[in-house]
């Protein structure tokens, strides 16, 4: 009996033997044909599943906006019931006053210094093709010329 086990262990098992200790139970079988149906008959419903939990998830998230965009709207509607808020509104946003006020306009002409940021500066050498006297001279008779009735588009 040894020499059979050292035989069986050198030239490895046969293949009688290999066979039938791979042969399963039909219970085995049953099990394993009812897990790959239950895999194949519930992956669609699964990955629908897994779809309408994503659209319920943004659908939510979408009612939290629009419910964080009403109370904004009604904290604004209930801004606007003030009398005073109002009267702030119309002098700043229409430029609105009482009679007998006295107001000023001030026009920034400077700009912003962010939009000189952005310049980007030339390197090169651009020469006018216009000459600087002759178009001073030329705005200088064209006012001399002109009357003020006329600039304003009234006749004479």
């Amino acid at each position: 009996m040894a020499a059979k086990k050292a035989q069986s262990g050198r030239t490895g098992a046969s293949p009688a033997s290999v066979f039938s200790s791979l042969q399963a139970s039909g219970f085995a079988v049953v099990v394993l044909v009812l897990i790959v149906a239950g895999v194949v008959v519930l992956s669609p419903t699964l990955s629908i599943l897994a779809e309408q939990q994503q659209e319920i998830a943004a659908l939510e998230a979408a009612l939290e906006e629009s419910n964080e965009a009403v109370i904004s709207l009604e904290a604004q509607r209930e801004r606007w019931r003030d009398p005073a808020f109002v009267e702030t509104q119309a002098r700043e946003r229409l430029l609105f006053v009482y009679p007998g006020d006295i107001t000023y306009l001030v026009i920034d002409d400077v700009g912003e210094a962010e939009e000189t940021d952005e310049l980007e500066v030339s390197s090169d050498i651009v020469r006018s093709t216009t000459d600087w006297r002759e178009a001073l001279l030329a705005s200088y008779l064209v006012a001399a010329t002109t009357s003020s009735l006329n600039a304003a588009g009234d006749t004479p």
